[in-house]
């Protein structure tokens, strides 16, 4: 005889009576108070005790649905970063949920996972997709064994699902020349914008950490810039691998900010704000660039004006690399400058180990003729 109070699943809130007599289980939900739920367990015990047991009870469902609503609401706000948190949820509404959730977890079998990935893959989603979607049930999955419903995660080693590729194959980097014919037209043609791109061109700085970059991260006397934030879907996160790190910025780019940043000191003025914004690319209000509307109405319009094909933003950080491994600079430089979480990630993206490099590597990268035309940078910052 036993009387037991479970929250299941774990970390719900919700509150069951478990009842072990005479051979047989039986469950009552009560909801999400704890206080009553050990008061009714009690009474329960009680009546069991003097033999005075009828009880109607509640089988749980154990539906991968109720399970998946525990995982996104207290599990992922918990340890993910909310725009990881918005995806899951994307992809549990579009796509999970609709193929799982009306079934009890204990129905859903590796050969089911499998079938349901390799159905994303043919109908054409990218690897990386589909990896997050494995993860996603996987997770799910992993409530239920907590909670000893099944006793292994059927997500786990569904076996190949898509072919290898080498993350190398999936970029699509501008060599030297094109990637001087799209700054050219942005100096020309997007002007407000050639600062972000040139940033964007000369550091390998993600997108979402050249918007959410601010002039306290610059340092323009040692020539170096701290990453330690990202601007996704307008809310600060912290930096990919949650790590802070400094990158070399070129004679050119830090020239440029300084410029950008005296100029910001005459629109503060124009435009009667306060204080100048502690954000380096900015709208109209003085509020940080969105990134979506960024490359939607000036990234892609410069590379059409350039007569360049359709690349993402990401590709000008593969552009960065390559540049800087063709100049003869070390893929150990190219890591701490990209901010990998290991050489291995370099490696397989870039090739073979290059001699080391220094700040002489960025400067490579800069305009022929532009050390001509101004052998020292200014300094305007105080």
């Amino acid at each position: 005889m036993a009387v037991k109070v479970r929250e299941r699943p774990k970390r719900s809130g919700i509150y069951w009576i478990y009842i072990d007599h005479q051979g047989a289980r039986k469950a009552k939900k009560i909801g999400k108070d704890k206080r009553l739920a050990n008061e009714v367990a009690k009474k329960i015990e009680a009546r069991l005790v003097l033999g005075d047991f009828d009880l109607d009870y509640d089988q749980p469902s154990n539906l991968f649905s109720e399970y998946a609503d525990t995982w996104i609401t207290v599990t992922i706000p918990a340890t993910c970063k909310p725009s990881t948190e918005s995806d899951y949820k994307g992809l549990l509404k579009n796509h999970i949920l609709p193929a799982f959730g009306k079934k009890p977890v204990t129905e859903i079998n590796r050969l089911s996972i499998k079938k349901f990935l390799m159905k994303k893959v043919n109908d054409g989603y990218a690897s990386s997709t589909v990896t997050h979607m494995k993860n996603v049930i996987s997770g799910i999955l992993n409530l239920a064994i907590d909670d000893e419903i099944i006793p292994a995660n059927p997500a786990h080693k569904v076996g190949k699902i898509f072919k290898t590729i080498k993350m190398g194959a999936l970029m699509d980097p501008l060599n030297r020349d094109e990637l001087k014919v799209m700054l050219d037209t942005f100096n020309k043609h997007f002007n407000k914008h050639y600062p972000m791109a040139l940033t964007l061109a000369r550091t390998g700085m993600r997108l979402g950490e050249v918007t959410g970059l601010q002039w306290g991260d610059i340092d323009f006397r040692n020539r170096f810039i701290t990453i330690q934030r990202g601007l996704v879907r307008g809310k600060i996160e912290a930096p990919k691998n949650s790590k802070t790190r400094k990158i070399d910025m070129s004679m050119q780019l830090c020239t440029e900010l300084e410029k950008l940043h005296t100029k910001r000191k005459g629109q503060t003025l124009k435009n009667g704000w306060k204080a100048v914004p502690e954000w380096v690319f900015i709208n109209n209000e003085g509020k940080p660039v969105d990134s979506s509307n960024w490359r939607r109405r000036v990234f892609y319009k410069a590379l059409e004006k350039a007569k360049l094909r359709k690349i993402r933003i990401h590709d000008l950080r593969h552009s960065y690399a390559s540049l800087l491994i063709q100049s003869g600079e070390s893929l150990a430089y190219v890591r701490d400058q990209l901010g990998h979480h290991s050489i291995k990630v370099t490696v397989d993206i870039y090739g073979h180990l290059a001699p080391e490099g220094n700040k002489t590597a960025v400067d490579k990268l800069d305009d022929e003729g532009f050390f001509r035309n101004n052998p020292q940078p200014i300094r305007n910052l105080k």
